[in-house]
Protein backbone atom coordinates (compact mmCIF):
# COMPACT_ATOMS: atom_id res chain seq x y z
CA UNK A 1 0.00 0.00 0.00
CA UNK A 2 2.75 2.42 0.98
CA UNK A 3 4.68 1.82 -2.25
CA UNK A 4 1.54 2.53 -4.26
CA UNK A 5 1.04 5.72 -2.27
CA UNK A 6 4.60 6.79 -3.11
CA UNK A 7 4.23 5.89 -6.79
CA UNK A 8 0.75 7.33 -7.45
CA UNK A 9 1.80 11.03 -7.68
CA UNK A 10 4.39 10.08 -10.32
CA UNK A 11 1.75 8.26 -12.37
CA UNK A 12 -0.59 11.25 -12.10
CA UNK A 13 2.27 13.59 -13.12
CA UNK A 14 2.93 11.45 -16.21
CA UNK A 15 -0.72 11.09 -17.26
CA UNK A 16 -1.50 14.79 -16.86
CA UNK A 17 1.67 15.66 -18.79
CA UNK A 18 0.55 13.44 -21.67
CA UNK A 19 -2.93 15.03 -21.63
CA UNK A 20 -1.87 18.67 -21.13
CA UNK A 21 1.63 20.02 -20.48
CA UNK A 22 4.33 20.13 -17.84
CA UNK A 23 2.73 23.02 -15.96
CA UNK A 24 -0.60 21.25 -15.52
CA UNK A 25 1.31 18.08 -14.68
CA UNK A 26 3.34 19.94 -12.06
CA UNK A 27 0.17 21.28 -10.43
CA UNK A 28 -1.25 17.76 -10.40
CA UNK A 29 2.01 16.44 -8.92
CA UNK A 30 1.88 18.99 -6.11
CA UNK A 31 -1.75 18.13 -5.34
CA UNK A 32 -1.20 14.35 -5.55
CA UNK A 33 1.96 14.45 -3.43
CA UNK A 34 0.23 16.55 -0.79
CA UNK A 35 -2.79 14.22 -0.85
CA UNK A 36 -0.51 11.16 -0.44
CA UNK A 37 1.27 12.90 2.44
CA UNK A 38 -2.00 13.76 4.20
CA UNK A 39 -3.43 10.29 3.61
CA UNK A 40 -0.27 8.70 5.00
CA UNK A 41 -0.48 10.91 8.08
CA UNK A 42 -4.19 10.13 8.54
CA UNK A 43 -3.85 6.36 7.95
CA UNK A 44 -0.57 5.59 9.72
CA UNK A 45 -0.27 8.58 12.09
CA UNK A 46 3.30 9.07 10.96
CA UNK A 47 5.18 10.17 7.87
CA UNK A 48 8.62 8.97 6.84
CA UNK A 49 11.36 11.57 6.55
CA UNK A 50 11.84 10.77 2.88
CA UNK A 51 8.18 11.55 2.20
CA UNK A 52 8.42 14.80 4.16
CA UNK A 53 11.49 15.87 2.16
CA UNK A 54 9.74 14.91 -1.07
CA UNK A 55 6.54 16.83 -0.32
CA UNK A 56 8.49 19.97 0.62
CA UNK A 57 10.67 19.82 -2.50
CA UNK A 58 7.73 19.06 -4.78
CA UNK A 59 5.82 22.02 -3.33
CA UNK A 60 8.79 24.41 -3.56
CA UNK A 61 10.17 23.41 -6.96
CA UNK A 62 6.72 22.72 -8.39
CA UNK A 63 5.54 26.10 -7.15
CA UNK A 64 8.56 27.79 -8.73
CA UNK A 65 7.92 25.92 -11.99
CA UNK A 66 4.34 27.19 -12.14
CA UNK A 67 5.05 30.71 -10.85
CA UNK A 68 7.93 31.39 -13.25
CA UNK A 69 6.45 29.21 -16.00
CA UNK A 70 9.82 27.47 -16.24
CA UNK A 71 10.04 23.65 -16.23
CA UNK A 72 13.71 23.66 -15.21
CA UNK A 73 12.75 23.93 -11.54
CA UNK A 74 10.77 20.68 -11.48
CA UNK A 75 13.56 18.97 -13.43
CA UNK A 76 16.11 20.03 -10.80
CA UNK A 77 13.92 18.67 -8.01
CA UNK A 78 14.73 15.09 -9.02
CA UNK A 79 18.49 15.64 -8.80
CA UNK A 80 18.21 17.56 -5.54
CA UNK A 81 16.22 14.74 -3.91
CA UNK A 82 18.79 12.20 -5.05
CA UNK A 83 21.62 14.43 -3.80
CA UNK A 84 19.96 14.83 -0.40
CA UNK A 85 19.42 11.09 -0.05
CA UNK A 86 23.02 10.34 -1.09
CA UNK A 87 24.30 13.06 1.23
CA UNK A 88 22.32 11.70 4.17
CA UNK A 89 23.65 8.19 3.57
CA UNK A 90 27.26 9.35 3.24
CA UNK A 91 27.16 11.78 6.17
CA UNK A 92 25.63 9.11 8.38
CA UNK A 93 28.33 6.65 7.40
CA UNK A 94 31.36 8.97 7.41
CA UNK A 95 30.64 11.27 10.34
CA UNK A 96 28.40 9.20 12.60
CA UNK A 97 29.62 5.71 11.67
CA UNK A 98 25.99 4.74 11.12
CA UNK A 99 24.45 3.00 8.12
CA UNK A 100 21.05 4.53 7.43
CA UNK A 101 20.21 1.49 5.31
CA UNK A 102 20.80 -0.63 8.42
CA UNK A 103 18.59 1.72 10.43
CA UNK A 104 15.77 1.11 7.94
CA UNK A 105 16.20 -2.65 7.47
CA UNK A 106 18.18 -3.81 10.50
CA UNK A 107 15.11 -4.86 12.49
CA UNK A 108 14.13 -7.40 9.83
CA UNK A 109 17.55 -8.49 8.55
CA UNK A 110 20.76 -9.46 10.35
CA UNK A 111 23.92 -8.73 8.37
CA UNK A 112 27.58 -8.17 9.24
CA UNK A 113 28.63 -4.51 9.60
CA UNK A 114 30.85 -4.51 6.47
CA UNK A 115 27.85 -5.63 4.40
CA UNK A 116 25.70 -2.82 5.81
CA UNK A 117 28.45 -0.31 5.00
CA UNK A 118 28.75 -1.62 1.44
CA UNK A 119 24.98 -1.44 0.95
CA UNK A 120 24.91 2.08 2.35
CA UNK A 121 27.72 3.17 0.02
CA UNK A 122 26.14 1.40 -2.94
CA UNK A 123 22.83 3.21 -2.44
CA UNK A 124 24.62 6.54 -2.05
CA UNK A 125 26.50 5.96 -5.32
CA UNK A 126 23.29 4.84 -7.00
CA UNK A 127 21.53 8.06 -5.94
CA UNK A 128 24.48 10.15 -7.17
CA UNK A 129 24.45 8.33 -10.52
CA UNK A 130 20.68 8.81 -10.89
CA UNK A 131 21.00 12.50 -10.06
CA UNK A 132 23.71 12.96 -12.68
CA UNK A 133 21.73 10.97 -15.25
CA UNK A 134 18.72 13.17 -14.54
CA UNK A 135 20.78 16.31 -15.19
CA UNK A 136 21.94 14.92 -18.52
CA UNK A 137 18.50 13.79 -19.69
CA UNK A 138 16.66 16.85 -18.33
CA UNK A 139 18.92 19.50 -19.82
CA UNK A 140 20.39 17.93 -22.96
CA UNK A 141 17.42 15.94 -24.27
CA UNK A 142 13.78 16.81 -24.96
CA UNK A 143 11.22 17.43 -22.23
CA UNK A 144 9.13 14.48 -23.41
CA UNK A 145 12.14 12.17 -23.25
CA UNK A 146 12.96 13.46 -19.77
CA UNK A 147 9.40 12.71 -18.65
CA UNK A 148 9.63 9.14 -19.94
CA UNK A 149 13.06 8.74 -18.35
CA UNK A 150 11.83 10.11 -15.02
CA UNK A 151 8.83 7.79 -14.91
CA UNK A 152 10.12 4.63 -16.57
CA UNK A 153 13.91 4.94 -16.63
CA UNK A 154 14.53 5.99 -13.04
CA UNK A 155 11.79 3.72 -11.72
CA UNK A 156 13.18 0.78 -13.69
CA UNK A 157 16.73 1.50 -12.56
CA UNK A 158 15.57 1.71 -8.94
CA UNK A 159 13.70 -1.59 -9.17
CA UNK A 160 16.68 -3.27 -10.83
CA UNK A 161 19.10 -1.88 -8.23
CA UNK A 162 16.78 -2.99 -5.43
CA UNK A 163 16.75 -6.50 -6.92
CA UNK A 164 20.56 -6.55 -7.15
CA UNK A 165 20.79 -5.39 -3.52
CA UNK A 166 18.29 -8.08 -2.53
CA UNK A 167 20.47 -10.76 -4.10
CA UNK A 168 23.53 -9.28 -2.37
CA UNK A 169 21.71 -9.27 0.98
CA UNK A 170 20.49 -12.86 0.48
CA UNK A 171 24.05 -14.04 -0.18
CA UNK A 172 25.21 -12.51 3.12
CA UNK A 173 22.37 -13.61 5.39
CA UNK A 174 23.38 -15.83 8.29
CA UNK A 175 22.54 -19.49 7.49
CA UNK A 176 19.64 -19.69 9.97
CA UNK A 177 18.01 -16.52 8.60
CA UNK A 178 18.67 -17.67 5.04
CA UNK A 179 16.87 -20.98 5.74
CA UNK A 180 13.94 -19.17 7.39
CA UNK A 181 13.60 -16.90 4.33
CA UNK A 182 13.49 -19.86 1.91
CA UNK A 183 10.84 -21.71 3.98
CA UNK A 184 8.38 -18.81 3.84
Amino acid sequence: MKQLLDFLPLVIFFVVYKLHDIFWATGALIAATLAAFLYSWYKFRKVEKTMLVTVVLVAVFGGLTIYFHNPEFIKWKVTIIYALFAGALLIGQWFFNKSLIQSMLGKEITLPQPVWRKLNSAWALFFIACGLLNIYVAFWLSESLWMNFKVFGLTGLTLLFTLVCGVYIYRHLPPEQNNNESKQ
